[in-house]
């Protein structure tokens, strides 16, 4: 059940920042989000001094990512080896729910395949799987 929950919640986050209809506000958005994600960890402690460390590399691609996907999605892909870690060391990113870190290494490859992808929207992302031309959503009547 966590598998099904954790790839929906992916999958809805990817479709709700579709929706942001500017692509360069969706990036910056995005980046933004990665940043916060990417200080989860720091209240909870469980890696002492290398939570900070983490923070500071996640930051630095968050920054990177105002400008480039591709480094919100490497930001993504840190934090998801970071919550496995952090599950295996039996430390979750939620301290009341056993499970939450692993939830998260799995929801967060899906937003950073998003991320890798482009951060397509709505309609770009149905004209991939119609394999229609997305410039002809915007195309006059």
């Amino acid at each position: 059940m966590i598998v099904v929950t954790a790839l929906s919640i992916g999958v809805l986050y990817v479709l709700l920042n579709s929706l942001i209809r500017d692509p360069d506000s969706r990036r910056r958005f995005n980046a933004i989000v990665v940043a916060g994600a990417g200080a989860a960890y720091l209240s909870g402690g469980g890696f002492g001094l290398w939570e900070f460390a983490f923070t500071i590399v996640a930051t630095c691609c968050a920054y990177r990512g105002l400008r480039s996907w591709t480094f919100i999605g490497i930001a993504w892909l840190l934090h998801t080896a970071w919550d496995v870690a952090h599950h295996l060391s039996g430390d979750p990113i939620i301290p009341f729910a056993e499970h939450s870190s692993l939830g998260c290494a799995i929801c967060d490859p899906v937003i950073a395949l998003w991320c890798l992808a482009g951060g397509p929207s709505v309609g770009e992302l149905r004209a991939r799987f119609s394999r229609r031309d997305p410039a002809a959503d915007h195309l006059p009547a």
